[in-house]
C-alpha cells in the first residue's frame, strides 16, 4: 500500500496472496472525512475478480490451509499479530486517514485491540473443549457412541463497517481464521485501507495464498452483491445497519448460507437518582458522543429518575460542551468528524427533524465554526434534546450521530416499558446504588448486552449480538464457534 500518483495511497484488492487493481478499472476516491480531501484510489472489484477470490478461498480451504494442523495455523494467526504491533504507526495513520477519528485512542486502544484478538483467539481456540459423546444403548443389545464434532464452515465472507474499520474486521477475521475457514473481506468502500494493510502483514507472517483475500467496492451492484449471492460462499458475516442486513438475509437466502449479523441499535441510558452522579454523567456523556455517537452500543435515549433530571441534563450539557473538535493528529482532540459529507446530511436531517417535531435543545444540534484548514470536513455539533414524545421519529430512529435525547422518569416498571419499546435489542446501561435494583432492571432489558454501572467494557471472551432487529446470532470468545463451525455427529456402533 504504496504511497502513488502523487500521494495518494492505493487500496488494492487482495487476491489469491497477491494485490491486483479491478479487471473492469474501475476506481473512486478515498477521502479523509476531517477536511474531504482524496487522499486514496481504491480499485473496485468486478464480479470476475469476486469470483476470482472465491475460488482462491475454496482452493486453499481445500489444499494448503485445510492441510496445516491446528496448531500450525493457531501459530500463524500470532504472528500476525506481531506483524500488526511492528507496523503499529503505519495501521494508526491508515485508520486515521478513513475515519477522521483522533490520533490517540486509535493508538493506544484501537489497532492494539485488534492485533490483540489474533492473539486471544489463537489462544483460545488452541484449548477448545472437545464436545461430549453420548453412547446409546441399541436394541440388540449393543451400543453406539455419538461423537460430535467442531468443523470449518468453509469459505466465509466478512462484510465490514466503517466506524471502527479495524477492530471490527479483525473481529471476524481471527476467529474465522483460528477455526480453519477461508475469509474474503469487502471492508466499507469509506475505510478500505487498513483491510488491504493487512494483507501485507498476512504475506509477511507466511498465510497461505487465498486464505485471506480483500475486495473493495460497494453493495448492490458491486462486491457485496457480487459475494452475498455467490453459490461457493458457506457463510456470511456482517457489521452494518439493520435494512442492509435485510438485503443481506435475502440475497443469502437462495443458497441458505450461514448468517452473522450485527445490527443497529437505538440503546436506552438509565439513570436512578440513587446513582453515583458525577460517575454516571461522565459514562452518559461518553456513551452519547464517543466516536462522534457513530458506533452501534452508544446511548441515543437517556431516561434518568425525575428528581436528578434538570441538574443530570445540565451536566451533561458541560460535557458535551467541553468537548474539544480538532485536528484528529492533536493530541488534544477528543471529538472527531462523522464519516463523510454523505453521512452528516443524513445526521443534519435528523436534527432538523427533531427541531420540526418540537425538540428543546439543550446544546448544539448544527454544525461547528472550524478551522480554515478544516472546515470543509465532515464536523457536526454534539447535540443533546429533551422534551420529545417517546413515539417521534428523534426517539425512535437510529441516528448514528454524537447526540441523544434524554427524558424523565417516575418509576422503575415505567422505564423497563420505555427501555424495551423499540424495534431494537443491541444494548443498555444501568446505572443506580442499589445493586438489586439494578441487577433486576438488567435482566428485564431486551438486549443483548447491559452494563451495569460502566459503559463499553468489552472482555474478549464474553457473547456479543443484538435482540430483535439487532441481530442474528453471537461474535465474541467460543461464541464465535457457533458461526465459524459446523457441528457433525460421527456415530460409531461399538458391539
Amino acid at each position: 500500500m504504496t504511497l502513488e500518483q502523487g500521494n495518494l495511497r492505493q487500496a488494492r484488492n487482495f487476491i489469491n496472496g497477491a494485490f491486483a487493481e479491478g479487471s473492469d478499472g474501475k476506481t473512486f476516491e478515498n477521502r479523509y472525512p476531517a477536511t474531504n480531501e482524496v487522499v486514496g484510489i481504491v480499485h473496485e472489484a468486478s464480479e470476475a475478480d469476486v469470483d476470482a477470490a472465491v475460488k482462491a478461498a475454496r482452493a486453499a480451504f481445500e489444499g494448503d490451509w485445510g492441510n496445516f494442523s491446528q496448531n500450525e495455523r493457531l501459530a500463524l494467526l500470532e504472528k500476525v499479530a506481531d506483524g500488526i504491533m511492528a507496523r503499529l504507526d503505519e495501521f494508526v495513520a491508515a485508520e486515521v486517514l478513513d475515519t477522521g477519528k483522533p490520533r490517540m485512542p486509535t493508538l493506544k486502544m484501537e489497532i492494539p485491540r485488534a492485533a490483540q484478538q489474533f492473539k486471544l483467539f489463537a489462544d483460545m481456540f488452541r484449548n477448545v473443549e472437545p464436545l461430549p459423546e453420548i453412547t446409546t444403548l441399541l436394541p440388540d443389545g449393543g451400543t453406539a457412541i455419538n461423537r460430535p464434532e467442531r468443523s470449518p464452515r468453509g469459505v466465509i465472507a466478512a462484510i465490514c463497517p466503517w466506524n471502527i474499520p479495524f477492530v471490527q474486521m479483525s473481529w471476524k477475521v481471527a476467529p474465522a481464521l483460528a477455526t480453519g475457514n477461508t475469509i474474503i473481506v469487502k471492508p466499507s468502500e469509506e475505510t478500505p485501507m487498513t483491510a488491504t494493510l493487512l494483507a501485507e502483514v498476512m504475506n509477511d507472517a507466511g498465510v497461505p495464498a487465498g486464505v485471506y483475500n480483500v475486495v473493495h467496492g460497494f453493495g448492490p451492484g458491486s462486491a457485496g452483491e457480487y459475494l452475498t449471492t455467490h453459490p461457493d460462499v458457506d457463510g456470511i458475516t456482517f457489521t452494518g445497519e439493520t435494512q442492509t442486513g435485510v438485503a443481506i438475509m435475502r440475497a443469502a437466502a437462495g443458497t441458505v448460507k450461514g448468517l452473522s449479523l450485527e445490527l443497529g441499535g437505538k440503546n436506552p441510558g438509565i439513570i436512578f437518582a440513587d446513582c453515583d452522579f458525577e460517575a454516571a454523567v461522565a459514562s452518559a456523556a461518553i456513551a452519547s458522543f464517543f466516536n462522534c455517537g457513530q458506533i452501534c452500543l452508544c446511548m441515543e435515549r437517556l431516561y434518568v429518575e425525575r428528581p436528578i433530571f434538570e441538574k443530570f441534563v445540565a451536566a451533561l450539557k458541560d460535557k458535551a460542551e467541553a468537548l474539544r473538535l480538532g485536528d484528529p493528529n492533536d493530541p488534544a482532540t477528543t471529538l472527531g468528524p462523522l464519516s463523510s459529507l454523505e453521512h452528516r446530511e443524513k445526521v443534519l436531517e435528523h436534527y432538523q427533524i427533531a427541531a420540526n417535531e418540537g425538540a428543546t435543545v439543550v446544546t448544539g444540534g448544527g454544525v461547528p465554526d472550524m478551522d480554515a484548514e478544516l472546515s470543509g470536513g465532515a464536523w457536526v455539533q454534539p447535540t443533546i434534546w429533551t422534551g420529545l414524545a417517546e413515539d417521534s421519529r428523534t426517539v425512535k430512529e437510529e441516528i448514528f450521530g454524537p447526540c441523544s435525547h434524554v427524558a424523565p422518569f417516575d418509576t422503575e416498571e415505567e422505564v423497563v416499558r420505555l427501555a424495551n419499546a423499540t424495534k431494537y435489542g443491541l444494548a443498555a446501561m444501568v446505572w443506580s446504588g442499589d445493586a438489586d435494583r439494578a441487577s433486576r432492571v438488567a435482566s428485564k432489558i431486551e438486549a443483548g448486552v447491559i452494563w451495569v454501572n460502566c459503559w463499553l467494557v468489552r472482555d474478549l471472551k464474553s457473547p456479543f449480538g443484538g435482540f430483535k432487529q439487532s441481530g442474528v446470532g453471537r461474535e465474541g470468545g467460543e461464541y464465535a464457534l457457533e458461526f465459524f463451525t459446523e457441528i457433525k455427529n460421527v456415530c460409531i456402533r461399538q458391539t
